[in-house]
This record gives structure tokens, sequence and C-alpha cells, in this order.
């Protein structure tokens, strides 16, 4: 399983990636305001990348459900700064579905682009990856982040997704963009109720056909509260480890979480298990 970014070729068989969130925003769902200053995301970042992260995914703007758009300067302003001091320590992700912020952010050193409308949302965000070289994290999400939890519907979450992810990839490589470079996130929690993420996460190798790196991001979300009965986000940290080791044994590759080091302890346990066998 390679992903290509920036041209140069990872390999993530038999050993996934901790991509740690870094939001530099004062409304995100679990830590908005924590760290909105450069510095304290910085210091953030670095943190993370001690406790081993092998990427971190920067992003100026929420996409909890009800958020607000940032205006494009504002976004620059928060991650920029940030992205150019993590520049050289680690790989970097922009969180971002403005492509003139994910071309401001490639040029200030990162090397991915997470872009939760799937490359649906800017019509510029495609040419942007393509000629950048840059990985892109294609995410599915029904809606957008004001719409998307208003009555989800799906005849069948599994398939539906499936073919949303064959379309989205035809025209990624239609524009250029090189089918390495892709990564897939079925959008936990993105325009689905807690039962479409049940049934998603456990149908995840259904996704392995196209033969890119799947990303999962569950993280604190609400959906873990429903099954685990708290709604304190920092309370959902345990349930969310246990389906990074799930998720990996189903395939997945990248793991997008809050704390790194508790996910980056359960991906290396089971991976060694699963090589053993």
């Amino acid at each position: 399983m390679i992903w290509r970014i920036r041209g140069r070729d990872h390999e993530l068989s038999r050993r996934g990636w901790i991509m740690g969130i870094l939001n530099a925003t004062p409304d995100s769902f679990s830590d908005g305001g924590r760290f909105l200053s450069p510095e304290e995301a910085i210091a953030h970042g670095l943190e993370m990348i001690a406790d081993g992260a092998d990427l971190i995914d920067v992003g100026g703007e929420s996409t909890r459900p009800g958020s607000l758009v940032v205006p494009e300067g504002e976004e620059l302003r928060r991650v920029i700064p940030v992205i150019r001091g993590l520049h050289g320590k680690t790989l970097l992700s922009i969180d971002t579905t403005k492509a003139a912020v994910a071309e401001a952010a490639l040029e200030a050193g990162a090397d991915i682009v997470n872009d939760v409308s799937g490359l649906r949302g800017d019509p510029a965000m495609a040419g942007v990856v393509s000629k950048s070289g840059a990985g892109v994290v294609i995410m599915h999400m029904q809606g957008n982040p004001q719409t998307m939890q208003q009555n989800p519907r799906y005849d069948d979450v599994i398939a539906e997704i499936g073919d949303f992810f064959r379309q989205a990839m035809q025209r990624a490589v239609e524009c250029g963009i090189d089918p390495m470079s892709i990564a897939l996130d079925p959008g936990i929690g993105f325009g689905k109720t807690p039962e479409h993420n049940r049934r998603l996460l456990a149908g995840l190798s259904s996704f392995l056909e196209f033969q890119r790196p799947l990303l999962i991001g569950v993280s604190r979300k609400s959906f873990l509260g429903w099954i685990a009965g708290t709604q304190v986000p920092e309370e959902r940290f345990w349930p969310g480890v246990s389906l990074t080791s799930l998720c990996r044994e189903r395939g997945a590759a990248i793991f997008r979480v809050h704390e790194v080091k508790p996910h980056r302890e359960a991906l290396r346990m089971t991976e060694a298990i699963l090589g053993g066998a």
C-alpha cells in the first residue's frame, strides 16, 4: 500500500501512520481555542511529534456540525505561521476546502491536502493538488458542515460511499492527480447517524478494493459517546483507541487522532500481532 507524497513513495502495508490533529481554531468541537495562537499550536505540534505522530494535520476552520465558514484571509492567518513553524519536523497536512489556502500552505511547507469536501467544493482544488504533487485525502461527506447532520439518509451506506470514491478518484485522475497520491476517508460523523458510522466501521474492508490507503478519523466523536454512554469528548478517548486497533485489523492505514501516544501504542501492538499471524 503506497502513498505517493511530493514524489516520494511511503509504504503503509506493514506500518500504519498516526496523524495528529492540530486545530488552530476557536470553535472545534473538543479542543477549540486551546491552540489558537501560533506559539501554542506549534508547541502542541512538537509535543505530538515527540509522542510519535507520523504527520500533523493543521486546520484553521472547524468542520463540526453547524460550524460557520471562516473567511479565507482569517484561515490563512491561523494556519500559515503554524505550518512554517513545523516545516521540516515531520510531514504536514493542511485541512481545508479552499484552494487558495491549500496552495499557500503547500508553499509554506505542507505536503498533503486533507479536503473534507472530497474535491467537490472549490473547483480549483484539484489543480492545486495536481500541480504540487501533494498527497491528497478525499473524504466523503453528505451535505456540508452546516447541514450534514440534518437527517442524513442512505439506502446502503457502504455501497453509496464506495460509488462516491469510485467517481471521485476518476475525477481526480482526469484533473491530472496521480492516483498513487490519493488516500480515502469514509468521513465518520460527516453526514452520518451513529448507526451509519457503526455500519461503515463494521464493513470497512469493503473499501480495500480501491487499493488506496484508508484514513479513519473517529477521535472523540459523538458516536463514540452514543455507544459508550458519555457525552464528554475527553471521555470518548479509550473507545477511540480500541477502534484504532480494530480498524487497522480491517485494513485502515492512517488514523487521525487527538491523543497520539496511546493510539500509536495500540497501532503498533496490533501490527505486531498481525505480522506474526
